[in-house]
Order: structure tokens, then sequence, then C-alpha cells
């Protein structure tokens, strides 16, 4: 059997193993990944890109053709709304436009792109950064030690297999886990509470939208509910449906019982308000509806990833985001265990990280959904609602890999509208000027550790050039303001916003997340900082 060794081997090609794949290339790593599909999806599935996601695809130099593509599929900056059918009476409007009262907490925006679209940006971005893509081949099975991974792979065409040794394993494939599965790693949550449907048709639904930009419609019919997305032209769309009410009458959830084209229409036909508005059937997939979220991440050198790690409901467009972000908390870590400059340790976080954020948003999708969409499923022990933007940049880590100060504030989130650049938080965006141009500070993180330091915080950069000299790490030191700065703040909201003063600084590690500050510089700054990112490194 043909054998090779690959650093880092990701199974599964979608969504989530590519952005693995480009966020570990944006840090020197060479992975290979497996796809049983033949190809890049054929169907949208995700479509909502959060502002997050967008900033770390802006990080490895995606953003401005994922905007372009964007435009091709949708008008963006749509409305968020509910009716009884499309052409029927409206309910409500969530938001006006997506991207309504967030513009100034990202460099980045919301935008609406489904798979399709995106999936053929990444592919060639992470083959340029490194990444092998093997589609029509699965991973059949694997076997761990001490020093990595042996696994098996197979071409799916003529069954041919290899053996492939790898340093570390990331679990990229789906919400049934194979891999998960051998782990033995159980799930926790709300199990399903919907076999749904969706519908992709094609029907001339322009008449029916009346000249509004609508992103996502949900419908509160007679006998379904779900919801809408429409392609650019309004000339297709895809239906979902998870709640029905049967010929007898019967509310049901199953819908797997009668998908056919006929049902099919009928349900289309309903939702859009016109019983006689010609529909075609192009596909219908079946899906379950839960909330769960797997009860760790990290098994050795196994990770999981995206809907291997977490399964949850549509409502809040959080799912497929959620797995980016864990593709991209976890490649900088692989990244700097692989070259020697952190200790194994620092694995560990990964676990500690994402875990925590996953259950919370697991949570978050689960409420809307109850309260958007089946009450019947009971109001009792639901967690509060928190913004769609709290969940999507608020969320605050807690591990080995964080010096949290001792606030006394245990809140797993934080308002991005007021953040507070405390430990374990997103690193706020602002935008500075670096020779006479206007960028964000987000621009200046997704690759090394990143050093803040407040006007009179020299001390803190010169440190930083020592320290990083010392332990062998790249450190990008910055004085924000003050005379012969690096970054000017025109503003003059640094020192506030990042909570460093004049004489502080603040370290921000290569996922934007602050690891560590200090308000001023009492002491020996080198041997503070030292210390600090030893304990970050697990060194």
């Amino acid at each position: 059997m043909d054998s090779e060794d690959v650093p880092v081997l990701i199974a599964g090609g979608s969504l989530v193993g590519l952005s693995t794949a480009v966020f570990l290339g944006m840090h020197g790593v060479e992975s290979l990944v497996v796809e049983r599909h033949p190809g890049t999806a054929i169907h949208p599935r995700a479509a909502l890109v959060n502002q997050r996601s967008i900033e770390l695809y802006r990080s490895a130099g995606i953003e401005d053709m994922i905007i372009e593509a964007s435009g091709h599929e949708f008008v963006q900056n749509g409305a968020v709304m509910s009716v009884e059918s499309l052409g029927g009476r409206e309910i409500d409007w969530y938001f006006r436009t997506i991207n309504e009262g967030v513009e100034g907490l990202s460099p980045s925006s919301r935008l609406f792109i489904t798979q399709i679209g995106l999936e053929p940006i990444l592919t060639p971005r992470a083959k340029e950064l490194g990444a092998r893509l093997e589609y029509n081949t699965e991973l059949i099975s694997f076997e761990a030690d001490d020093e990595g991974i042996t696994a098996i792979v197979k071409r799916r065409d003529d069954g041919a297999e290899r053996s492939v040794r790898a340093r570390y394993l990331v679990a990229a494939d789906g919400s049934h886990s194979p891999i998960r599965r051998q782990l033995g790693i159980p799930i926790e949550g709300h199990g399903t509470f919907s076999n749904s449907i969706t519908i992709y048709f094609r029907a001339d639904v322009q008449p029916l939208l009346r000249d509004r930009n609508l992103s996502v419609i949900y419908v509160f019919g007679p006998r379904l509910v779900g919801f809408f997305r429409f392609s650019k032209d309004g000339d297709a769309g895809f239906l979902v449906v998870n709640t029905a009410i049967t010929e007898d009458g019967v509310r049901t959830t199953d819908l797997w019982t009668d998908t056919s084209d006929e049902r099919c229409i009928e349900f289309v036909r309903e939702a859009l308000g016109d019983p006689e508005i010609d529909v075609e059937i192009e596909n219908v997939q079946r899906w379950n509806s839960c909330a769960e979220w797997a009860a760790r991440l990290h098994e050795g050198r196994v990770f999981i990833v995206g809907d291997a790690a977490h399964n949850m409901p549509p409502t809040g467009g959080f799912g497929g985001n959620t797995g980016i972000q864990d593709g991209h908390n976890l490649a900088w870590k692989l990244a700097l265990v692989l070259d020697g400059t952190a200790g194994p340790g620092l694995l560990e976080s990964y676990d500690a990280e994402r875990r925590a954020v996953a259950e919370f948003t697991v949570e978050q999708a689960y409420t809307r959904y109850v309260l958007r969409l089946d009450p019947n499923l009971g109001k009792e022990n639901l967690i509060p609602i928190v913004s769609e933007a709290t969940v999507e940049l608020g969320y605050r880590y807690r591990s080995d890999a964080v010096l949290l100060e001792a606030d006394g504030d245990d809140s797993p989130v934080e308002d991005p509208a007021t953040p507070s650049a405390r430990p374990g938080t997103r690193a706020p965006h602002l935008v500075v000027i670096v020779n006479g141009a206007p960028i964000s500070l987000l621009d200046l993180m997704g690759h090394t550790f990143v050093l803040l330091a407040g006007s009179e915080g020299q001390a803190w950069c010169d440190a930083a050039e020592a320290v990083a000299t010392q332990l062998g790490v790249e450190i990008g030191p910055y004085r924000v303001g003050g005379v012969g700065s690096s970054l000017a703040d025109d503003q003059g909201r640094f020192e506030e916003l990042y909570g460093t003063g004049a004489a502080g600084a603040s370290l921000i590690r290569p996922d934007g997340f602050v690891a560590w500050r200090a308000a001023d510089a009492d002491g020996d700054a080198e041997a503070v900082l030292r210390s600090a990112l030893a304990q970050i490194l697990a060194r």
C-alpha cells in the first residue's frame, strides 16, 4: 500500500475543511484535505457569512473576491422578516437590513453567499497556500499514537487505498462524523426536533417580492412553518419547511413522509401565496433540525470542527460561521506547536475555548428556533437571547492561552458595541492611519502576535522585540498615537478603547483575540511580557 506523510490531515473538504486548510496555509502549514464528494458544493446550504467570518477571510486576502461573488448571487444587505405568505400579510420585520446597527463594529460587512459561490474561492486559495485537495476520496479508518495519526484513505471511483501518516487529524466530516463516533465522544444538547426538508425550486417570484429587498423570509402559513431565500433574479429559491399540517389536520414535524414533487409544489405555492404559480422542483434535501454539541472537541491528536463539533438550527445563521471560526482558532495553535514555538499544551486551549462558544451559540440558535418557529417545544429553560452581533463578535475565551484579569465578570459574552478589550475578547475594530492611509487595527492581525502600546508605551514595543528574539516567536510591535508613533490615532480613542492608558500595552494573539494587557510600564516590561507569552505558548 502506498503511503505518505503530511503535517495535518483534514477529513472533509466542504466549507469548514476548506477554510481550515486556508488558515493553516496562512501560517505556512501544509495540509491534505480529503473530501468524499466529487467536487465543491452543489447545493447552497449555508449562506449568511457574518462579520467575524468575513474578517477572517479578509486576513486571508479573499474578502474582495467574496464580495464580488456574493453580488452575483444576491442583492446584498436585504431584510429579515416574516409573513403569512410572500404575497400575503407581513407579520414582522426583524432587521430592515442585515447590517443594521453593526456597521461600525468591523471593517467587514455581513454578506449572503452560498457555499456554491464561496467554496470555489476557498479552493484555489487553499492550494496557493500549500494545501492538497483530493475529492472523491474518504478517510475510512485511522489509528492514533503518541506521535501522530495513521489513516487509510480510499478513492471512491476505483477503490484504491493508501496510508497517510499525519502529525494531527482535523475532523471536518459533518454532523454524523464517523471520526467523532470512533473516538466515542458523546453529543449533548437537544436532539432532533424536526425532520425538516429544503425544497429547491424554480418559479417567477419577482411580482410577489414587490421590489422588497428580502434576504430571509420566515413563513407562518396556515399549513406550514419555514423560511425562504431567493436568487438575485427572483426566478429560483429554496423553501425550508420545519412544521406542517397534514391532510387530517394534525400538526407534524416529520416532513420526510412525503417529499413528492406534488407535495412540495403545494408547500411552495402556499408559502408564496399563489395557488396557480408555475413551480418546478429541482431537488429536495432531508435533514434533521437539532441543537447539539460534542462533549469534547479534542482527543489526543484529533480535533473536531464544524458540524462534527456542533449542529444547530439555521435560526440566526450561526452554524457554518461557528465552524469557520473553529478552524481559525485551531490553525495558529497547530502551526506554533508544529514548528516548536509552542508546547503541546497550547492545543488544550482549543477545546476549552471553542466548546464553550459552541454550547452558547447552539443554545442561542435553539432559543430563536423555539420562539420564532416552534413554541410547542416549550419555553422553559431557554437561555436569554442576546443580539446577533454579540453571538458573532462578543464571545470571550477562558483558557490557559489567555491571561485573564481579576475583573469578577464571568459572562461568556459582551456587547461588541461597547467592547472592553479585556483578555479573552476579540480585539476591537478601530480605524488608524498608516503612511497617510486609513486601516483597521484588525488588518494588523491574523498572522502573528501583535503588541499594541499606548502613546507613551515605547518600553513595551522595545520589550516585544527583545522577547520575540528570546522565545523565537514573531511579534509585531506598534505604538498607537504620540510623536513618531507607528500608527496615528486621529480619533484619539485607542487608549480608552483598549484599556491600555498612555503607558500600557495589549498583546493580541494571531487569531485577533486579546491575550494579555497592562495599564502601565511599571517594573521590568521585558520580564513581564516574556512571562506572559511563555504561559500563552505553554512553554
